[in-house]
């Protein structure tokens, strides 16, 4: 969301982590920091999820380990990389700059930003063609980036609908688009973004036929496509799977209980990715609680907390034949937020608790696990995320407003060695 100046203040040690030692920086001009690692050796540190927590703690992943490495490129945030066929990363961002041009997703003339990023080390790596695109928010206030993938030389670029207002007070409480709308639909490039085609879908007329205008509850808002690694290589079916947070319930609601980094339920749909298929709701399958429905009236969750999911990605680990979904509860949607991370072995779940990181960030969002940096065992990957939009600790290091990137280690236990 939109970022200002913040300051770093240290690492607040609360969350199931592990940190290295104190760091050395070294930053370029174009404001991408790389961090090399004082040591080696992490720390194991507890995780804290609370009370309710509706999942069991996994015996097959028993916690995360935070490096110490991490890396920090360009001032803006809303990155999802796809990695396509031609080996390079295509992602989207927006509320910021990507050397030194500008998107703001709010107002009559939203604009989303695209970017390449090109290299095979996290801690090297070049952002570069940026641009940016106008899409009409209207009847909401504003229109963001969500799912993107490209596939067979095809980049498909979603984006979806805000409301309530960037900035709310109520109740002392400062919120940042309290409710969400619904997906609209996918543009799409066949020249990895040089020119584009829009999505015949507006918000009045979004895929799913959803709204939110006045906070209604919305299942299917901001999907992003599971990612199986370069051009999808790992999809069981040859289909694109998308997963997205919401809630199916609206009545006597909290503020701001369905919104861009808020909700209760992780919903999951599939489509075979194509330009004909893409904007078609026909096209796509939804899973029902047992199996797949062509119907979106019986789409069931595949994982719920009430009041604690929030904005949802998810990778498959191929070497270790596991699924992560990354979870962010925005909890009041701008102050800190809550990060954690489930595994299984089937896309449906059941879903297990690897780490509950209280705080993460202090104020991390949109987390995810690029299958490009996954090491050949499957237990060395890099998180990545943005932080920070409204002033908080740098916690851990390296989090800030950008793309963040935190290398980190999977413990797994005997039953998969």
């Amino acid at each position: 969301m939109k970022g200002i100046s913040v300051r770093n203040l240290g690492w607040l040690v609360t969350a199931c982590v592990v940190l290295a030692g104190p760091p050395g920086m070294a930053a370029d001009e174009g404001g991408n920091d790389a961090t090399k690692p004082a040591s080696t050796e992490g720390r194991v540190l507890g995780s804290e999820p609370p009370a309710n927590c509706p999942f069991a703690p996994s015996q097959s992943i028993t916690s995360l380990v935070f490096t110490g490495r991490h890396a920090e490129y360009t001032q803006a945030d809303t990155w999802y990389p796809s990695w396509a066929s031609d080996g390079n990363l295509y992602s989207p961002w927006t509320d910021g700059s990507v050397n030194g041009l500008k998107s703001n997703s709010a107002g009559n003339k939203a604009t989303t930003g695209q970017a390449k990023i090109v290299g095979d080390d996290p801690l090297d790596l070049k952002v570069e063609e940026q641009a940016v695109y106008v899409s009409d928010p209207a009847p909401y206030a504003s229109r963001y980036p969500c799912g993107s993938l490209v596939y067979n030389g095809v980049w498909y670029y979603g984006t979806y609908s805000l409301g309530g207002g960037q900035v709310v007070k109520k109740d002392g409480i400062t919120y940042n688009w309290p409710w969400i709308g619904p997906f609209v639909g996918f543009r799409w490039s066949t020249d990895f973004g040089k020119t584009w085609t829009q999505t015949p879908r507006t918000p009045e007329n979004p895929l799913f036929g959803e709204q939110g205008l006045h906070g209604e509850p919305v299942k299917i808002g901001s999907p992003h496509f599971v990612d199986f690694g370069k051009n999808m290589e790992h999809s069981p079916d040859g289909k694109a799977y998308l997963v997205a947070h919401g809630a199916s319930d609206g009545a006597q609601r909290r503020f701001g209980y369905d919104s861009w980094i808020t909700g209760d339920e992780i919903y999951l749909l599939r489509v075979t990715p194509g330009i004909e298929n893409m904007n078609d709701p026909a096209k796509y399958e939804f899973f029902d609680g047992q199996g797949w429905t062509k119907e979106f009236g019986k789409i069931k969750p595949i994982a719920a907390w009430r009041d604690t999911m929030g904005c949802v990605t998810m990778t498959y680990d191929a070497p270790l034949k596991k699924f992560l979904m990354c979870v962010t509860d925005g909890v009041t949607t701008g102050g800190t937020m809550n990060t954690y991370v489930l595994e299984s072995d089937r896309i449906t779940g059941p879903w297990k608790m690897v780490t509950y990181l209280r705080k993460f960030g202090e104020q991390g969002y949109f987390a995810n696990f690029p299958s490009k940096f996954i090491s050949a065992d499957g237990r060395t990957l890099w998180l990545c995320y943005a932080a920070n939009f409204f002033p908080h600790p740098s916690n851990p290091p390296g989090s800030r407003y950008g793309m963040c990137l935190q290398e980190v280690r999977l413990s797994v236990g005997e039953t998969d060695r």
